[in-house]
């Protein structure tokens, strides 16, 4: 195999369509836009949604439900699986785990607890809440959990 035997696979090279070359390619003359009007001008069309002046649809149907973003409590969320990291009797607060990157962003609520993975060493952890789970394995593991 030479390198000026090589050749491009079947359709893989393709001619640029220059639209407005000549009727008999096709796409002369209006070059597919039609005869005058808004959408054959340079530039021209309506945005998504626009319906001559009308009031759109989407502005006549009703906002319903309720949506609890706004007024939501943000925690930073831990598994107990995860302070595994860290040696036995050690004081686990929200900003020891930010510095060591178990959690990515601290939250304005503080830390909660949760209850998914296996825990064999003892610790005291300073939360803002915990699940009931997350309790029990903290607290058969030997160590406590200190609400703030």
């Amino acid at each position: 195999m030479k390198m000026e035997n090589l050749k491009p696979a079947v359709g893989e090279k393709t001619k640029k369509v220059r639209i407005g070359r000549g009727i008999g390619s096709g796409i002369g003359k209006t070059s597919g836009k039609g005869h005058k009007g808004q959408n054959a001008r340079s530039g021209g069309g309506v945005k998504a949604g626009f319906e001559g002046g009308n009031i759109p649809f989407i502005r006549k149907v009703p906002i319903r439900g309720f949506n609890n973003k706004n007024f939501a409590k943000a925690y930073s969320t831990v598994n107990v699986g995860n302070l595994e990291i860290f040696e036995a009797g050690a004081e686990i607060t929200e900003e020891l785990l930010y510095e060591t990157r178990v959690i990515g962003k601290r939250q304005p609520y503080g830390l909660k607890l949760l209850g998914n993975g296996e825990i064999t060493k003892a610790y005291t952890i300073h939360c803002a809440k915990a699940t009931k789970s997350a309790i029990e394995k903290i607290e058969k593991a030997g160590g406590k959990i200190i609400l703030e």
